[in-house]
């Protein structure tokens, strides 16, 4: 495996001055981004399959061990605050459970009839979206869970760092970033790992953004829970109504902090019916901006 291997040019490694071994590692660092660019299309499909899978209903999966699992689970749990994703359209699979986290298990990315079980255990089924990230693309608990969750009838999603691995095999779309050897052998956590977190940033956001949770490039779902964030959603709705400070203000604080339903208040629609626009328009506000002007 390429991820594995011995670049020859870092044998040295550690007899290298340190500005040139940082210089290394962040060339590395830029290599892995730069590969992306391969992968741009496959990172679209993949989000329009599953932006329309998920419905009304389905649920977002997040597989992974190590390095992989704890940037799967970073990236899923940032989709609540910032767009609104609700806590309960979320699964967390990490190998050895969420306790890997921050520790490791030995053996547990080798069980593969764990990552069977727990997909099963979940209730995973036709509405649901599994994504699963593994370095190698042939971790046995992550690829065991992809088979699994396909064999349910879940869309499934394979990012690797390893060209021909099973993992892009066995997943209906395969998000493949060939990263190549890491400037220390097999430590993954450093090319393979910012591809992935960048990989999996590119892929939510794009899923997010196609469920309509981002209006004219802003998080208008994103929940409010301190002094910034309230400041930042009364500078949303008085940007999108177009009205003064004073009027956004009392808006996002009759729709009760949401601002989506706060921009609707603020430009006169009283609070229920606004919510009931939200509703029958899937919370997306540029539609319900749409039926407001043609009522107009």
């Amino acid at each position: 495996m390429n991820t594995e291997a011995l670049d020859p040019r870092y044998r040295d490694l550690d007899l290298w001055p340190t500005d040139l071994a940082v210089e290394a590692m962040l060339e590395g660092q830029m290599a892995a981004i730069a590969a992306i660019q391969t992968q741009t299309r496959a990172i679209a499909r993949a989000a329009e399959a599953a932006a329309e899978r998920l419905g009304a209903t389905g649920r977002l999966v997040f597989v992974g061990a190590g390095t992989s699992g704890r940037l799967a689970v970073q990236d899923g749990t940032e989709l609540h605050p910032t767009f609104g994703w609700p806590m309960e359209r979320m699964v967390f699979l990490m190998a050895g459970g969420l306790g890997a986290l921050t520790e490791a298990y030995e053996g547990a990315e080798d069980d593969a009839k764990a990552g069977c079980a727990e997909i099963a255990e979940a209730g995973i089924g036709p509405a649901d979206v599994v994504i699963g990230v593994a370095a190698s693309g042939r971790t046995p608990y992550t690829v065991a869970a992809i088979e699994q969750a396909r064999r349910l009838g879940a869309l499934t999603i394979g990012v690797a760092n390893n060209a021909g691995s099973v993992l892009a095999e066995k997943a209906e779309h395969a998000i493949v970033v060939v990263t190549g050897s890491e400037v220390v052998a097999g430590s993954t956590r450093m090319k393979a790992g910012t591809a992935q977190k960048a990989v999996l940033n590119l892929l939510s956001t794009a899923i997010m953004i196609r469920r309509g949770l981002v209006y004219e490039g802003r998080m208008v779902a994103m929940r409010i829970s301190n002094a910034k964030l309230l400041q930042r959603g009364r500078g949303m709705v008085q940007d999108i109504a177009g009205v003064d400070a004073e009027t956004a203000a009392q808006a996002l604080e009759t729709a009760g902090n949401e601002i989506r339903l706060g921009v609707i208040v603020a430009l006169g629609v009283p609070v229920r019916e606004g919510q009931a626009l939200l509703d029958a328009n899937g919370g997306d506000l540029r539609k319900v901006m749409g039926a407001l002007e043609r009522r107009d």
